[in-house]
């Protein structure tokens, strides 16, 4: 293995690895150093498997209310063990898929612990401690982040556990409190609540998935209380205590303190970035309230050293980080990528109903200064919907009045994950309400119901 590279990234994640392979594509000669598994947290404990565990939980589902679509199914049971052992796998996949992709395009995976040195150096602690320095012209931070812990509940990863024990649960919890209901806590909350746990949600916030659109986060609200998941907002978990068998987790609410006898305690309060030990300070690198301080191309104010995905600022999303590290290495090799735009990246959350989003909710564009024109179209007059059984949701999209410019457009309902692409391509070529209103959209499908919130802005909606 060469001691030296044009560029090596710190971390294999999908900011990691995307900036590894573009590199390579742009003629780079790169490396990767990696501790744990070629993939990172993404495709290992977090985006692919959490998204197969919501697939057998909403199959599931399905035989549940098989009836409904004149299917009898006797005796469907959970069997809790091969959920996890399905998830495994899957993960287990994805990650030789990303051995393989290095293979390909000719990246060294070192393994080890990275650490910056002065002179565009990084040293590499392997498992046995051996240390081995390697240069690179350019080195590219993209170490992520885990579970963030709060003061009254420290994670122990058996009473109190983050996203990677949630996985990997040995039984089922009769009873689990989730604190914090971001897209972690609530696909957790209806991954389990599904399969017949008792959940509570725990919000301090006002509304769940309080980044989404106050229309939304109430219809997700009433869906999960539907579904028998308790809620609770404008609540704090002031203390937890596990000193019994399960936990007694103590919650400060609007109308008082309350007890809540539990298994578990899921902590779903975000994410804490990982910065320590990687030599930051002794080389120099700026840092600002626990994120590296980069520019519009992810440069750092140390020349050669770079730093894209959750440890700098911006959502912490997978597609995020990948788009960093493609602009990041594009600009490096001399190329002219623009900017990523943060106003233009969508959002999913996959439980179900799932919800994506993407630019502004109807109050920032409000606070913003826009007059804006609303339309909505509600998933319970969509043939498609009403034909899949899966009428739960709507469609909202927000255009400036006076340009017809598409500020914004969020979603809840059966996939639209995946119909919120359209918005994003749509955004990014400056399409007006009017060109979507006039694209004409296949039927049936959900999709149509984006053209016809688009026509329900405008009063041109034919099927309300």
């Amino acid at each position: 293995m060469a001691a030296s590279y044009d560029l090596l990234v710190i971390g294999s994640g999908p900011g990691g690895y995307v900036a590894a392979i573009r590199a390579s594509q742009l003629g780079m000669k790169v490396g990767v150093v990696e501790r744990a598994e070629l993939g990172g947290i993404c495709l290992n404990w977090g985006c692919i498997p959490t998204k197969a565990l919501l697939k057998s939980a909403n199959v599931f589902e399905y035989i549940q209310h098989a009836s409904d679509y004149g299917i009898k199914v006797k005796d469907a049971a959970v069997d809790f063990k091969g959920m996890v052992s399905r998830s495994r796998g899957v993960a287990d996949g994805m990650s030789k898929g990303i051995q393989f992709l290095f293979k390909k395009n000719k990246i060294d995976h070192i393994q080890g612990f990275g650490k910056l040195k002065a002179g565009n150096k990084v040293e590499v602690t392997d498992d046995k401690g051996k240390k081995t320095d390697v240069s690179a012209k350019n080195i590219i931070l993209a170490t992520g982040g885990r579970s963030r812990e709060l003061p009254t509940m420290p994670i122990d990863g058996k009473k109190i556990i983050g996203y990677r024990e949630a996985m990997t649960l040995a039984t089922r919890p009769k009873k689990m409190v989730v604190v914090g209901s971001g897209a972690i806590g609530v696909e957790f909350a209806y991954f389990y609540s599904t399969i017949g746990t008792d959940v509570t949600v725990v919000e301090f916030l006002p509304n769940v998935v309080p980044v989404e659109d106050e229309e939304v986060s109430k219809a997700l609200e009433r869906s999960f209380k539907k579904a028998g998941i308790t809620i609770m907002t404008g609540s704090e978990v002031t203390a937890v205590d596990t000193k019994g068998k399960g936990c007694k987790v103590t919650v400060k609410t609007p109308k008082g303190e309350e007890q809540i006898a539990c298994d578990v305690v899921l902590s779903a309060v975000g994410i804490s970035t990982n910065l320590e030990g990687l030599g930051l300070e002794e080389v120099g690198v700026a840092t600002d309230k626990g994120k590296v301080v980069v520019d519009d191309y992810y440069k750092t104010n140390i020349p050669g050293v770079y730093a894209i995905g959750d440890i700098v600022h911006g959502p912490a999303l997978a597609h995020v980080a990948s788009a960093e590290g493609i602009i990041c290495v594009e600009k490096m090799a001399g190329q002219s990528p623009e900017p990523l735009d943060y106003n233009n990246v969508p959002g999913c959350t996959y439980c179900s109903p799932e919800i994506a989003s993407v630019g502004y909710t109807e109050k920032a564009a409000k606070e913003a200064g826009y007059d804006i024109k609303v339309g909505k179209f509600p998933f319970s007059a969509s043939g498609k919907a009403s034909a899949a059984g899966a009428k739960e949701g709507f469609v909202k999209v927000i255009f400036d009045a006076k340009y017809g410019e598409w500020l914004g457009a969020h979603m809840i309902g059966a996939n639209v994950t995946e119909m919120i692409a359209e918005v994003v391509a749509a955004r990014k070529l400056e399409t007006t309400g009017h060109e979507i209103i006039k694209s004409v959209h296949p039927h049936p499908t959900m999709s149509e119901a984006v053209m016809e919130a688009s026509a329900a802005a405008y009063d041109e909606v034919i099927h309300l």
